[in-house]
């Protein structure tokens, strides 16, 4: 692990600590922590998450795994404050969400050098978070919803989603790069007329789906971009196994390459 992740520090019976900090997510440090284990309630945990007590967690790893459940359903039963206009709605929702991550993110999870988690019934994480975050030569603290969804992310690497615009072959997403489980626009890449056959830019490739589609209809060069290397990663990977890297070429860049296309396809992330 590269170490220029900040410092935490808190303290327990008769001992003071200190780990790295990780979140892939870019939450601060926590600045206040307390130690939880088995005894601790849902109700509570929200109330010293809302307090601003981060709580790093020393008890049963699928009790943590329960009591982060417990705490989102405390959340997902507070009635709502009724809008007035569509506006107000959405920007009601959008905060509610914000407060669900920031109390549900303040559940954390000790990990030691290796990628090895110290508490009782941890699963072995450390293919998943190798594939995230590369080696760990040190110990870090990360919350318990990031480490979950590195093992999310995991499971769909390692198993792939099937396309149906590509004949059912599968993409394997990476950690960091949205899933393609939505088929509504992959069909109509698939389906619809083609001005060009010739060029086509694929903007904010992620996984490259959308520019293995168009290498499947005969799109002779495809030009995919993306900003993010874990992304441009991603879609070598995919591109590998579907045999189209000698169709598409891939360019880190923010939007878009040099020169004109006839075509160009986006699916923007969520603005």
């Amino acid at each position: 692990m590269q170490t220029p992740f900040p410092t935490i520090s808190w303290s327990e019976p008769g001992s003071e600590f200190s780990m790295r900090w990780r979140s892939e997510s870019g939450f601060q440090p926590p600045k206040k922590i307390i130690v939880g284990d088995d005894r601790l309630t849902a109700d509570t945990a929200v109330r010293l998450a809302s307090e601003g007590s981060s709580i790093l967690w020393r008890g049963d790893y699928h009790n943590a795994r329960q009591l982060l459940q417990a705490m989102a359903r405390r959340f997902d039963r507070k009635p709502r404050k009724p809008a007035a206009t569509l506006r107000e709605a959405f920007n009601l929702h959008r905060q509610a969400q914000s407060q669900k991550a920031r109390i549900l993110g303040m559940l954390l999870i000790p990990v030691d050098a290796g990628h090895v988690i110290p508490l009782r019934r941890a699963p072995d994480v450390r293919s998943a978070c190798i594939e995230a975050y590369g080696p760990a030569d040190e110990g870090y603290v990360l919350s318990l919803r990031e480490l979950l969804g590195v093992i999310g992310a995991h499971e769909w690497r390692r198993n792939g989603v099937p396309i149906a615009a590509l004949g059912g072959d599968r993409i394997h997403p990476h950690y960091g790069v949205f899933s393609p489980v939505r088929g509504e626009y992959l069909e109509l890449v698939e389906q619809a007329p083609l001005p060009s056959a010739e060029l086509a830019f694929d903007i904010g490739t992620g996984t490259g789906v959308l520019a293995a589609i168009l290498a499947r209809r005969g799109v002779k060069k495809i030009v995919a971009t993306d900003m993010q290397e874990r992304a441009l990663a991603c879609a070598q990977d995919n591109l590998e196994r579907l045999n189209l890297t000698q169709q598409v070429t891939l360019v880190q860049a923010d939007l878009y390459p040099p020169g004109r296309a006839g075509l160009v396809v986006c699916n923007p992330p969520w603005l």
